[in-house]
């Protein structure tokens, strides 16, 4: 059993989504919002899996809708002096490393990630501890805490080629927080790879049979899959990848239909970037079976409109903060794999 099941057992209650709005009462927090965020000087950055409408409004307002990475570079860039990141906690804290100068504030501190809440520092440290002779590679879906006793940082785009850069300099790799992403990476690369034992809650609960069940439904369907799922669900894509690299191959792919095995939120931008395409969530539970996500984080959920106008409004209690001497640790190690993406790129 995972450390983020063992934290979250069954009959763990998720936080509730946000009640639903009319169009009506969209268009009047999406107008009120957008004059707080010129009276505040602020942007609203938003992640590929939030609602629709938060995405949206993000594009319309000058921001940006990325993976948490490019948020949090997005924010940076900005003259804004205050962004709002509406996503979970890590990608606040990320956007707080890379811009500590500005105020960053979130809709709700309480949207977190099974994966940062299945790998405590203190027990991610004593696994390190007990293993000084290898690197410490840690996925972006972390705590500032944990990013800080890295020595490299990474996201699920440019993970593989770092992972492969340290196993030819013959370094050994303890991997965390997620173990399928890390299996498809050892996998790939035939790096000597210790795991952490974490997961995600959506991209765990994809399942194969009715996968395979839907494929036969749409034979002519692609099956776009990010390696943060099982390796049976991996085994079946036409293309594995990063948000955006699934988003690229949405626009690239001839298929006309795609299945797609990661955070439903994501379809805003397939569709908006592929609207002669038509997309179906991966199934994720078998008939007569339960989910705990049904393909859309249940945190991602709590990123409404009511919960931006508040934060706009009142920033307190929805700053977010990280300790200084810790993000000095995160920073080193987040820009080890910013320049060594750079140079991939050259």
């Amino acid at each position: 059993m995972s450390l983020a099941q063992t934290i979250m057992p069954e009959g763990y209650i998720f936080p509730p989504k946000p009640a639903p709005l009319t169009q009506d009462e969209q268009g009047e927090y999406k107008a009120r919002i957008k004059q707080l965020l010129k009276d505040k000087n602020a942007v609203l950055v938003a992640h590929y899996y939030t609602d629709p409408e938060i995405q949206a409004l993000a594009e319309e307002t000058g921001g940006c809708v990325a993976d948490s990475l490019e948020m949090a570079r997005f924010g940076a860039r900005h003259d804004a002096d205050m962004i709002i990141v509406a996503g979970v906690k890590f990608m606040g804290e990320t956007a707080k490393i890379l811009t500590p100068n500005k105020t960053v504030v979130m809709p709700t501190l309480e949207a977190t990630c099974s994966l940062d809440i299945g790998c405590p520092i203190d027990e991610f440290s004593a696994f390190c501890d007990e293993h000084p002779d290898r690197k410490v590679v840690v996925y972006a879906n972390t705590s500032t805490a944990v990013k800080a006793r890295a020595d490299w940082i990474v996201t699920s785009s440019c993970a593989l080629e770092i992972v492969e850069h340290l196993d030819e300099q013959g370094e050994k790799i303890i991997w965390g927080p997620d173990k399928h992403l890390g299996s498809y990476i050892q996998k790939n690369t035939g790096a000597d790879m210790l795991m952490w034992n974490g997961a995600c809650i959506v991209h765990d609960e994809f399942k194969t049979k009715a996968l395979k069940d839907m494929k036969a439904l749409h034979p002519d369907a692609g099956v776009l899959v990010h390696p943060e799922s099982p390796a049976e669900i991996v085994a079946l894509a036409d293309s594995v990848g990063s948000t955006s690299q699934l988003i690229k191959a949405a626009q690239t792919m001839t298929n006309k239909k795609f299945i797609v095995a990661t955070d439903r939120g994501i379809f805003y931008k397939m569709q908006q970037l592929c609207p002669d395409k038509e997309f179906f969530a991966a199934p994720t539970a078998g008939e007569g079976a339960s989910c705990k996500s049904c393909a859309h984080c249940p945190w991602m959920a709590m990123n409404g409109l009511k919960a931006i106008e508040e934060a706009l409004i009142s920033p307190k209690g929805k700053e977010v903060f990280v300790d200084m001497d810790l993000r000095e640790g995160a920073l080193k190690s987040l820009n080890r794999m910013l320049e060594f993406t750079a140079s991939m790129a050259k």
